[in-house]
């Protein structure tokens, strides 16, 4: 496997020093930006003027979660403000290989996200249309939940039937991540590792992305 990525999610962030927030994690490989519309989640963060900002700040990737009920309604304005790659719930799409396709025709990379209640099987004939699937490992809608190691089962059969057909799809996760869970999380098979409290509560946002990246390489 190719080195971890480390994704900062910014929904941790100080938005009233975003500049220097974003300026902190410049050693990050994405920077993930969390979209919820306080619908298909219980909580609100931001849109796309907010995720345009970041792609000023930034010359990282943006690696957009959309947390929304009719996702596909709203992806082109994430394009237009700079999204690298847009994660949808296929909870929440009817098609989700039509908007996958729909999304590469357009320029950008496709992913989709699972819940913890949501089971990867009925996806797993479809994972060459998209580039990344996002396993969630906690409920989405809040920063500082637990780890649910449970989920990395979903983690062990992506695995396996991506590196079977040989696939580039990067497995990522996202919920509870720190440096006494990216090891087990690392171990199952994740690619990319979205990280929100590990950073941004951390003293050194920049060393703490360093030191969870050494705890994903081990």
């Amino acid at each position: 496997m190719s080195s971890p990525k480390i994704a900062p999610s910014i929904l941790n962030a100080d938005f009233g020093r975003l500049g220097e927030e974003i300026a902190a994690i410049a050693n990050a490989d994405w920077v993930h930006v969390d979209i919820m519309d306080g619908h298909f989640v219980p909580n609100l963060s931001f849109g796309p003027d907010v995720t345009a900002a970041v792609d000023k700040l930034t010359d990282l990737e943006l690696d957009v979660h959309l947390m929304i009920e009719e996702p596909e309604k709203w992806v082109e304005r994430y394009i237009d403000a700079g999204a690298d790659t847009i994660i949808f719930h296929v909870e929440a799409v009817d098609d989700h290989v039509g908007l996958a396709r729909s999304l590469r025709g357009k320029g950008v990379k496709a992913g989709f996200c699972v819940k913890p209640g949501t089971p990867i099987e009925p996806y797993l004939d479809d994972l060459a249309e998209f580039d990344e699937v996002l396993v969630m490992s906690v409920e989405p809608g809040f920063g500082g939940q637990s780890f649910m190691p449970e989920m990395l089962d979903k983690v062990r059969v992506l695995r396996e039937r991506i590196d079977a057909e040989g696939l580039d799809v990067v497995i990522e996760i996202d919920g509870g991540i720190n440096l006494e869970t990216i090891g087990q999380a690392a171990a199952a098979g994740v690619d990319a590792f979205v990280a929100g409290s590990a950073v941004y509560k951390a003293g050194d946002p920049s060393a703490a992305v360093e030191e969870l990246r050494a705890a994903a390489s081990v």
